[in-house]
This record gives C-alpha cells, structure tokens and sequence, in this order.
C-alpha cells in the first residue's frame, strides 16, 4: 500500500545505471530512504525531480527486507536551485545532514528537526553561509536530544555564554546580526568542537569544510 509524505531531499546517489537512492527528511515520518526505479530515464516520472534540497510531496511502497522504499510518484513544492550555486552553502548543508543522520534513527518522526532544516533552507536563500549558523544548528538539535551545554558550569568568558545562549535560542534573522570578535567565533568553535565528540563520540564529517570561512 502507498504511503505518503512531504520531504526535503538530504542526499542523492546512483544505485544503478537507471536508479537513484534518495534520502529523505520528512514531517511525519522522519528519515526516509528511497529507491527512484528507473529516475535516471528520460522517460520516467521522476526524471529531472530527484536533487538536493528539492522539497516535495512523494508516495513510496515500504519494502520488507529493506531500509530502501519504493519511490512511486513525486510532486515538486520548492527546488531552491540558489543553494546549489553556492559552494559554502553547500558545505555547511552537508554537515548539517551529516549531523542529523549520525544522532537520529530512520522511519522516527523528528518533527522540529525538520522544521528547522526547513527554515535554515528559505534563511539561506536570502543570507550568506556564517559560522554562527553551524554552531546555532549544533545548539538546537543538542538540545531537541537533551544534551545541551549546561554553559553555568563552562570556563568560558561572559561575553561567549552569553553569544552560546542567543545561538541556541534565536531565531535564524536574529543570529544573523549577532556581533561577535573573531575571538569569540573560535572560541565558540572550539567549545562545541569539544562538546560534540564527548557526547556523540565522533564528530560528524565535513565540520571542518563548514566552518571553512573561518580561515
């Protein structure tokens, strides 16, 4: 039976000469992993709707032996075809989903993950890539896992708690007029860095390529 369900595409690979693997970021249902049969033929229903970051309304078949569903039919709601043209936005997306999918289970609803994921895609379309929004991503779903910095017990300065508390806590246009030294940046980037491989035993990839502006 079809099931169905509004997406935000996090990845997408070659399965065969013909097929695609999608990895999904859904409202209700959380992560999902589909198998596009036959998207790469010119001919097929979903050629030329299957890229990064295309948000749309997809029903897919669960499979039995499989984490990879059937993907049947698509319709597209937003392509935001800017962020591909935007080598560090790119980068810092990338993180981003390799953050969401180390922490999370697949087929488990992360409502507020998605969300957010969401809006951190429309803030991008207007605003530049900045550090702070990896680190406020970092803060925010730290917290939706119940592992938020409890900043009364950190070394830091209080100048740089008080940047980490607007961070976790303000909204994506607020973050982006935050001031900040560079000083503080690092700091801040040093603390996470820290945080992030203590309770989550490894850093995610491409941290390092995110914060690249930072050089």
């Amino acid at each position: 039976m079809d099931e169905r369900a509004t997406g935000i595409i996090l990845r997408v690979r070659p399965l065969t000469e013909s097929s695609l693997i999608v990895h999904w970021l859904t409202e209700d249902l959380g992560r999902i992993n589909t198998v596009g049969k036959g998207a790469r033929k010119p001919k097929s229903v979903l050629h030329g709707k299957l890229d990064l970051y295309f948000r749309g309304e997809f029903s897919f078949v669960r499979s039995r032996r499989s984490e990879l569903h059937n993907l049947r039919e698509l319709k597209l709601l937003e392509t935001h075809a800017e962020l591909r043209r935007d080598l560090q936005k790119i980068r810092l997306l990338a993180y981003i989903t390799n953050l969401i999918e180390q922490t999370t289970e697949l087929d488990t609803p992360i409502a507020e993950t998605c969300e957010r994921f969401n809006s951190l895609l429309e803030h991008l379309l207007q605003h530049e890539a900045q550090p702070r929004i990896v680190f406020a991503f970092e803060l925010k779903h730290l917290s939706d896992l119940g592992l938020q910095p409890n900043l009364d017990e950190s070394s830091k300065d209080a100048d740089v708690r008080s940047l980490i508390s607007q961070l976790a806590d303000c909204t994506w246009s607020e973050i982006a007029k935050l001031k900040a030294t560079r000083a503080q940046v690092k700091s801040i980037q040093q603390f996470l860095h820290g945080f992030l491989i203590y309770h989550i035993d490894r850093l995610p990839k491409g941290r390092a390529a995110a914060l690249k502006m930072l050089e």
